[in-house]
């Protein structure tokens, strides 16, 4: 029996198809080439040949373990209580202590390889760090227990404790902010910003690590918030979404110029700071207790028991 006219032509079709496809697949090895050739070039970023960066997946798992240590029973998955707890911190703090030990290794030793920098044998050292992060814990989760008041104290629509600790951004950002500090104040480097960009990435609140902050921060709402590198912030502060803590505008070397002074404001005690305000500047002061409303634009120092506002705007209806 012979094939229809219909059958042949999807039979063509599909011999047309198959060789289109052949056309195209053949022109990869020269796009691959091309693809290889490009990472030579000088103006193109590439990491080659260098040692293992910290692993995202890694930290992240870093993360979500501490915060199970940080805040006991509220992370876990499982029913914790007094007769278990030691097993389980110390099943936690076991785990912890390899995973964050080798990704600490692959920071120096990435640094020191890729920058030739001097051995500073990163693998002994990076046991030595991870058991110093370690110990920190407790303090941390006592300035912890600070900021979760103050959201508490801060926010009339929170009902309890556990419903901050579980769902606010402000604290989850807060919380990584404060062990991202702890390791970049062991010098670690790589993996601060990191875990920084992460909880950046998941509350839309942009801490670097290298900030200072002190006890009882409540960040409300929280999305949009920005806080500088070298921005300093005393104790008992609030601030609201869209506030930015950041610097001056900056020349086009500011990357080489700059790096490593001043150029965020410092916040003192007591301060409250409201949506959408922008302060710029390293020296840029806001005094104690005083108050920023929103929206206002500040590049120069603010004394204690100070209110800074916008005139009321005039509306115009039609």
């Amino acid at each position: 029996m012979k094939p229809s006219d219909d059958t042949k032509d999807l039979l063509k079709a599909c011999r047309t198809g198959f060789e289109t496809h052949t056309q195209f697949r053949e022109q990869l090895p020269k796009i691959v080439d091309n693809i290889v050739e490009s990472c030579h070039d000088e103006g193109c970023f590439e990491h080659i040949d260098a040692e293992l960066i910290p692993s995202l997946e890694s930290v992240i798992d870093i993360l979500t373990r501490l915060r199970e240590i940080l805040f006991p029973g509220y992370f876990s998955g499982e029913k914790l209580d007094p007769a278990n707890l030691r097993y389980k911190v110390g099943q936690s703090v076991d785990v912890l202590f390899e995973s964050l030990s080798e990704q600490i290794t692959r920071s120096l030793r990435h640094e020191c390889l890729r920058y030739d920098q001097p051995c500073i044998e990163c693998v002994s050292l990076g046991y030595e760090e991870a058991s110093t992060f370690l110990s920190s814990i407790p303090k941390t989760r006592e300035v912890l227990a600070t900021d979760v008041r103050a959201a508490y104290e801060g926010d009339p629509a929170a009902k309890s404790y556990d419903e901050i600790v579980f769902s606010y951004p402000g604290i989850f950002a807060i919380s990584v902010y404060r062990m991202a500090h702890q390791l970049f104040e062991q010098q670690i480097p790589l993996l601060p910003r990191i875990m920084s960009e992460y909880a950046h990435t998941v509350t839309g609140i942009d801490i670097h690590p290298g900030a200072k902050i002190g006890e009882s921060f409540f960040i409300d709402h929280g999305s949009g918030v920005v806080i500088g590198e070298t921005t300093v912030i005393g104790k008992n502060v609030r601030i609201y979404q869209g506030v930015t803590l950041g610097a001056l505008s900056l020349p086009k070397d500011a990357g080489t110029r700059l790096r490593g002074k001043r150029r965020h404001p410092t916040i003192e005690d007591d301060v409250i700071i409201y949506a959408g305000a922008t302060i710029l500047g390293g020296d840029t002061v806001i005094g104690a207790r005083s108050v920023i409303g929103g929206n206002v634009w500040i590049t120069e120092s603010v004394p204690a028991d100070t209110k800074v506002l916008l005139e009321a705007p005039r509306l115009i209806y039609t």
